[in-house]
């Protein structure tokens, strides 16, 4: 039996998008609640498309947004290549999701929490080390046990996930290993995941043969356009690192020449050692 992978567009909407139950078991699993009841018993999903104020802005498009029966909300979505804008951009979506909350003279108190958990199949924090789970909120810079309650935005670097530092935290762990250990060439599911009845129904929503041969190719072009995203990203780094590498060489050429001007070398001396022609040596 073949399997799809779960992080894919089609396959990730199929599991949390359509089965309230799932949802709630990874949110359960993977969301910082700090309280005993905090947990989620119910939810009903709403539209994942986040219409802006103004029409001169495109249209924000999550994978899931949900809410319980105490009002919460959650945004979840699977980014598969990071971009340094992704951040602002989960904050603009959980924040117009938190501000739509209320109608025209309800009271602030309505408001409830906006949870936004994103899951990154790549690394984006690497001067943390080995920490994969990023959980950002509100809170005084000087006494953290401050904290003004709203926006909770959590980021997961997948690649980074490593099941024996979070095995104390056996749903978390479940949830990840089903997110980084099945994929195209996955056959065999481990016994660990299909004892758990959420993961293992989870699983099953992955199997090849419960998608149209539509479903397939379009499962086939998400890959395919990852893969040229990847690579645009990459040819785009590569190019400002090329550019800031010729841009610095130029700045340590110019201030060589700065510095042999000061000391009185010709004009033509330093031209000779620098490269620089007699009106930019002039121009110093």
């Amino acid at each position: 039996m073949r399997y799809l992978d779960p992080k894919a567009d089609l396959t990730f909407k199929k599991v949390f998008g359509e089965h309230p139950d799932l949802v709630m078991s990874f949110l359960n699993a993977l969301l910082p609640f700090d309280h005993p009841g905090d947990e989620i018993t119910a939810v009903e999903y709403l539209p994942a498309e986040l219409v802006p104020q103004t029409p001169l802005r495109k249209n924000s498009i999550v994978d899931v947004r949900c809410r319980d029966n105490r009002g919460r909300q959650f945004i979840v979505e699977m980014q598969m290549v990071w971009s340094p804008e992704f951040k602002q951009r989960v904050l603009f979506n959980a924040s117009k999701a938190y501000v739509r909350q209320l109608g025209g003279g309800e009271d602030y108190d309505l408001l409830q929490p906006v949870y936004s958990l994103n899951l990154v199949n790549d690394v984006f924090e690497p001067d943390l080390g080995d920490e994969c789970y990023h959980y950002y909120r509100l809170v005084h810079v000087e006494h953290t046990d401050r904290v003004i309650d709203g926006l909770h935005l959590i980021f997961v670097e997948l690649p980074k996930f490593k099941p024996h530092n979070y095995s104390d935290k056996r749903m978390m762990t479940l949830w990840l290993r089903y997110l980084t250990e099945i994929g195209d060439k996955t056959s065999t599911i481990p016994d660990e995941l299909l004892a758990d009845p959420a993961i293992s129904k989870a699983v099953g929503q992955l199997e090849e043969s419960a998608f149209s041969e539509a479903q397939l190719l379009g499962y086939e072009k998400f890959w395919d356009v990852v893969s040229v995203e990847k690579t645009l990203v990459g040819s785009a780094e590569r190019k400002g690192r090329r550019e800031g590498i010729a841009e610095g060489r130029r700045e340590g050429v110019l201030q060589t020449a700065r510095n042999l001007k000061q000391l009185g070398v010709d004009a033509a001396t330093i031209g000779a050692a620098t490269g620089l022609s007699a009106a930019e040596v002039a121009a110093l």
